[in-house]
């Protein structure tokens, strides 16, 4: 049995009498052409050495100076227009980075700041408190008496139509009623009730109180009642007893003592007469005094008690030790 033969494909015209290019020597074309190549290698170093040796003295003795001068001015603007118009671009990433470091080192200042005056805020309340403090132990010395230091926590409403704060001190700490209170600058009022941590006092400028003062300059005496107000507006009214006499004005008031000590001891600065008024109908003379105890900043005060009282905190003593 005969197999059939396989069919032959015609080849194209173009094909016939085509050899592939079988490798060999080279040809005489490709041996000129890598002599050229080395004839012009050899050329452009032999010109690069020459230039350097040309321009071994930069400078206005080169003999290339000329060119590099006339290449500078034919290139100088266009180098110069370029970078006008690429540096925005450029400068791009560097504004938003400068940009971001900017916003935070504001914070980190403002930061800084608020920190400042923190410190600053909290270092002035400190040095008011220790020259409070200071002042206290400086009353107990000057009056001879012994004093329980306590913080004013609490002013009483103003619907009550009374005058009252609250300090956080009781008879824990070996405050009762009727016990003079103080502060470094003259008297704020007496105990009214206590709690064992705790206690109401009267101020001087309720419209209840009613103080017996002294007026310094002639021993005269009188009764000191308030009218209500705080601040600015917290004055008393001075009438003596001598209603035919009155004080000068810029005359030191200070208390008259109660029997005991109780409510209010001798000798308290109360405040200075700022005014004097008469009464022809009655006969008899008013003086308003302005008290030296800033009632709408109370915050130290001191309740005198007898020396040797056992209290839950230190005593400052009449010798202004600390017990």
């Amino acid at each position: 049995m005969r197999l059939p033969r396989p069919s032959r494909r015609p080849v194209s015209r173009l094909l016939r009498g085509y050899r592939p290019l079988r490798p060999g020597p080279d040809s005489s074309d490709q041996r000129a052409d890598r002599s050229r190549l080395r004839s012009r290698m050899f050329a452009l170093v032999l010109a690069c050495l020459t230039l350097m040796t040309l321009d071994h003295h930069p400078g206005a003795g080169s003999p290339l100076e000329p060119a590099r001068e006339a290449m500078g001015s034919v290139f100088g603007p266009v180098e110069a227009g370029t970078s006008s118009v690429v540096r925005p671009v450029t400068a791009l990433g560097a504004w938003f980075t400068s940009t971001r470091d900017l916003h935070r080192d504001v914070a980190a200042l403002r930061s800084e700041n608020s920190r400042l005056r923190a410190q600053q805020a909290a270092s002035q309340y400190q040095r008011n408190q220790l020259a409070e403090f200071q002042g206290l132990t400086s009353a107990a010395d000057t009056l001879g008496r012994a004093l329980v230091p306590a913080r004013v926590v609490a002013y009483g409403p103003a619907q009550s139509f009374s005058r009252t704060v609250t300090i956080d001190a009781g008879s824990r700490a070996g405050v009762q009623p009727d016990q003079t209170v103080l502060d470094d600058d003259g008297l704020v009022g007496r105990v009214l009730r206590v709690t064992p941590t705790t206690a109401t006092v009267l101020l001087i400028v309720d419209t209840e109180s009613v103080v017996g003062g002294r007026v310094g300059a002639s021993m005269k005496v009188g009764f000191l009642e308030g009218r209500g107000g705080l601040g600015d507006h917290g004055t008393l009214d001075l009438q003596l007893v001598d209603q035919s006499e009155a004080p000068a004005k810029g005359d030191t008031i200070v208390t008259w003592g109660s029997q005991g000590g109780a409510p209010y001891v001798s000798g308290v600065p109360i405040g200075r007469v700022t005014a004097v008024y008469a009464s022809l109908r009655e006969s008899s003379q008013r003086a308003v005094i302005s008290p030296f105890v800033d009632f709408a900043a109370l915050d130290l005060v001191g309740v005198v008690v007898p020396s040797g009282t056992h209290s839950d905190r230190g005593v400052i003593e009449a010798d202004g030790r600390l017990q």
